[in-house]
């Protein structure tokens, strides 16, 4: 097999200043298939494992993205022959152009499916299908209150909440710039604002959300608490404000409100082989289907990391940065 490439870090710290370019030859251990990686996103999980804020520590030197998809190289492993389109349930190292991958932590997609799509399946679908499935039982016709609704995870609560008769107030910053959530299925896109609030009230005629999904922290959490019914669940699963949820006492006293976090790593390691593949392989065919979608803002190939990570910190980018794994280094 010729040589392949791959981002390592060695130390952590700013991701565009201890990424570097490492050149191998992919040699898989017992159990190991060879996946040539086609892409990769860059989320906010792999720049916080760079910069050592990440709920794990990377054990180092370590091979940067957590997510990704591609097709099996290698042969002779029953259910993954050759030319098989797989996305892999472990950091595996996805930012690369080959990575050796246990065949047991594998899972096939369907044929055709996209595969920029397809990389970005096992984060975000993945997180808001819990968020909507686990927290607690929701039936058709209740209400969910949500911020940063723009955000890959939100714009798939919009679409399987959608899906399942459920009725979604979703928060953004820029209501001129979330047009496109209509698209996807979104009843209602309010301001994340005081107003916001009250004009949620008057949409939910009286009633109340029984989950409130935060993504942000701060004061747009506690805007989400006061749209939540006595009994209500207000989970967290990312800090995009980078301040703390302050809970007034009366929400807790008076209104009984449950409140919990979510990280999809802790959830993949406690849940079983079988309900983690069959999530996955329903959320695979609503993505070959067309019925689950994500934002793409642009897409770099692997030898130009740098333009990509400056990307994520211009103004005005709308969705997901990916990697193009299949471009060769010079």
């Amino acid at each position: 097999m010729d040589d392949a490439y791959r981002l390592v870090f060695r130390r952590t710290g700013r991701p565009v200043e201890v990424l570097e370019v490492e050149r191998f030859r992919p040699e898989p251990g017992a159990g190991e298939v060879v996946v040539r990686m086609r892409a990769a996103p860059l989320n906010p999980a792999d720049l916080n494992l760079m910069e050592g804020t990440y709920g794990v520590k990377p054990e180092l030197p370590a091979v940067a993205g957590i997510e990704g998809c591609g097709v099996v190289e290698s042969e002779g492993h029953a259910g993954f022959p050759p030319g098989t389109a797989v996305i892999f349930l472990d950091r595996a190292g996805s930012w690369a152009s080959h990575a050796c991958v246990p065949a047991g932590r594998l899972v096939a997609l369907p044929e055709g499916m996209d595969p920029l799509q397809a990389a970005m399946l096992k984060v975000n679908p993945a997180t808001a299908w819990c968020l909507l499935k686990r927290v607690r039982g929701l039936e058709a016709g209740d209400w969910v209150v949500q911020n940063a609704a723009t955000s890959g995870v939100g714009r798939c609560v919009i679409q399987l909440a959608r899906d399942a008769g459920v009725r979604v107030i979703s928060f953004v910053r820029r209501v001129e710039t979330a047009g496109d959530l209509a698209e996807l299925g979104a009843e209602h896109v309010l301001p994340d604002s005081d107003e916001g609030v009250v004009e949620a009230l008057e949409r939910m005629g009286g009633r109340r959300s029984v989950l409130a999904l935060n993504a942000v922290g701060g004061e747009s959490a506690l805007r989400l608490m006061n749209l939540l019914d006595d009994g209500g669940a207000h989970v967290t699963y990312g800090a995009m404000a980078r301040r703390p949820l302050t809970v007034p006492n009366g929400l807790l006293i008076f209104r009984d409100l449950r409140f919990s976090g979510f990280w999809l790593s802790r959830w993949m390691e406690r849940a079983g082989e079988a309900e983690v593949r069959g999530i996955y392989a329903d959320l695979a065919a609503r993505v070959a289907g067309g019925g689950l979608v994500q934002r793409v803002d642009s897409v770099f190939p692997l030898w130009d990391f740098g333009a990509a990570l400056g990307r994520l910190e211009e103004p005005g980018r709308m969705g997901k940065v990916l990697l193009d794994c299949g471009v060769e280094f010079s």
